[in-house]
């Protein structure tokens, strides 16, 4: 089991990084790992890592739901409201119609087993429309509009619905009737006649859940204190979230999905700081969760069932994507202020598969319902042709549809390297400018450029430069530069080409503040330089010009 786990890890990894660098998603990587790694073809994986896949992707799909609901903006969702709810329900409703009366042409099913298939394969993939929806929020790509939050509200919402009726079907299907249920000994109502009271119960209870869970976690981490950095803080409220789906499936009145996002959107809003460290905290735990999703999802797919229905099983997706959720997509942003650009984005950035298929594809075949194997092929199918695409098209349609706005940094999380230039010549300062620049490396887990110009009469003094620079920099990435040529002019120019944080530079003797300030390095690099410089005195002080 621990070399299975090393192996997903480690080929995961780097297969994904792989990818990364010829210019496509990581998880394409991820997904070819686990196919080869799988049953399938290697069969390498332990049964126990294999037994306990859907457990790792509830996991997995509960960091990614958390990512979302902290990179959720009220704002932007006040704004389009109506459109992220029409987008919560048409497009999937829509695509899981238009499948259902495409398979019983193409397969002759019957319609309700038709409408099994259109709920596995409309369901939308949290695992790869949130990571590409935060990524275009991060980098600004339709937030004006709010256009990535429309996305994720309405993908969570999607899910709620299709897997009701999924439920339902299944119940029906396995035993030929609809249950009836009798409220409070007057009236009577069929599950169908009940699915739109379930979908507001799971919503209006997810909705509440997410909100209690927010309050008690601002309550322990926040105003009691329970933890003391911010590990402890994403274990803690990793630990509630997970509670909260898993709750959901033993007691299945709410929607665990939405309540998991929800408990990320209201942390926002009731603490924002604590918001923000968890944030960071979620991104670390996904560069593990996103590695073990997609590898097993690959090990998963059954490759065998693939070949008998593949060109009738892409003319379905083609049918749904392209009639069923497009009819959607229109019916959903209509009156919106979305132009057809942006609307032509949910091509590309609503249509991914994955998690859900991978969850629900294989029940209908060991609930021994007729057409089961047809429903898991095509679940597989879905899962091979739109993830990867989807990934990929998200972030190479961007640029081309949406609008970039300004980002909003307290709503995802901005990743800036810190690179700060330490401007140093020989004298005794330079020691105190290198210390200064190693202690706010450390505290930001930046990097630092040292800037000596050289001057040939004191290559003793540079050479001893380079061994004090060495040892106080020894645990910290930095690189040594040497250049000729007017002081002030270079330092400049190495820091704007490089686009450093901050120039760090000392002052010469003894002069005062003002002193420094007339006819001296210091005073041309603050005049000329739009980067902020923190100078140094003799007296060891800093201050920041």
């Amino acid at each position: 089991m621990l070399f299975s786990i090393i192996l997903i890890l480690f080929l995961g990894f780097f297969a994904g990084q792989i990818t990364r660098r010829l210019g496509a998603p990581p998880l394409i990587g991820m997904i070819l790992v686990g196919i080869l790694l799988g049953s399938q073809v290697g069969n390498v994986i332990s049964l126990d890592v294999l037994n306990a896949a859907d457990e790792l992707r509830t996991v997995a799909v509960m960091i990614i739901l958390m990512k979302a609901g902290l990179g959720l903006d009220r704002e932007k969702l006040t704004q389009q409201g109506s459109v992220a709810l029409r987008l919560g329900f048409l497009p999937a409703a829509m695509e899981a119609i238009a499948i259902a009366f495409a398979a019983m042409v193409i397969f002759k099913l019957n319609f309700p087993t038709g409408l099994l298939l259109g709920c596995v394969i409309g369901a939308e993939s949290p695992a790869v429309i949130v990571p590409g929806m935060l990524r275009l929020k991060s980098l600004g790509w339709g937030v004006t509009k709010g256009i990535p939050d429309a996305i994720l509200t309405g993908s969570a919402l999607s899910d709620v619905l299709l897997l009701l009726v999924f439920s339902l079907l299944i119940n029906f299907l396995g035993q030929g009737t609809v249950e009836e249920v009798n409220i409070l000994g007057i009236l009577t109502l069929n599950a169908l006649q009940l699915l739109p009271f379930q979908i507001i119960l799971q919503i209006c209870l997810g909705i509440i859940l997410g909100y209690l869970a927010a309050k008690l976690l601002v309550s322990l981490l926040s105003q009691q204190n329970w933890t003391q950095n911010t590990t402890q803080d994403t274990i803690i409220a990793a630990s509630l979230a997970l509670f909260l789906v898993i709750t959901a499936h033993i007691l299945p009145y709410f929607s665990g999905y939405l309540a998991t996002m929800a408990l990320g959107f209201f942390l926002i809003e009731l603490d924002a700081p604590l918001a923000r460290h968890l944030r960071g905290g979620f991104d670390s735990l996904w560069v593990v969760g996103e590695i073990f999703l997609f590898v097993l999802l690959g090990a998963t797919i059954q490759l065998q069932v693939l070949g008998k229905i593949l060109l009738p099983g892409i003319l379905i997706l083609a049918i749904g994507l392209l009639i069923g959720r497009i009819f959607g997509w229109y019916l959903s942003t209509l009156g919106s202020n979305w132009n057809w650009r942006e609307r032509l984005f949910l091509l590309p950035g609503n249509s991914a598969k994955a998690t859900v298929q991978a969850a629900i594809g294989a029940i209908p075949l060991s609930q021994g319902i007729e057409g089961g194997e047809i429903i898991l092929a095509i679940a597989a199918l879905s899962i091979l042709i739109t993830a990867p695409i989807g990934a990929w098209a998200t972030m190479a349609f961007a640029p081309k549809l949406l609008t970039r706005g300004e980002i909003d940094p307290t709503k995802v999380t901005v990743t800036t390297k810190t690179v700060l230039l330490a401007a140093v010549d020989t004298s005794n300062l330079s020691t105190e400018v290198l210390k200064k620049a190693a202690d706010l490396a450390r505290r930001s887990d930046g990097e630092v450029i040292v800037l000596h110009v050289v001057n040939s009469r004191h290559e003793q003094d540079f050479k001893q430069l380079e061994v004090e620079t060495k040892k106080i920099l020894a645990d910290i990435r930095h690189r040594f530069v040497t250049m000729t040529g007017t002081i002030p002019e270079e330092i400049i120019r190495i820091a704007q080409d490089d686009h450093v944080t901050a120039i760090i530079m000392g002052k010469r003797g003894h002069q005062t503040w003002e002193n420094v300030l007339i006819g001296s390095v210091s005073q041309a690099v603050l005049e000329a330089s739009s980067i902020p410089v923190i100078l140094l005195d003799n007296s060891h002080n800093s201050s920041l010009l």
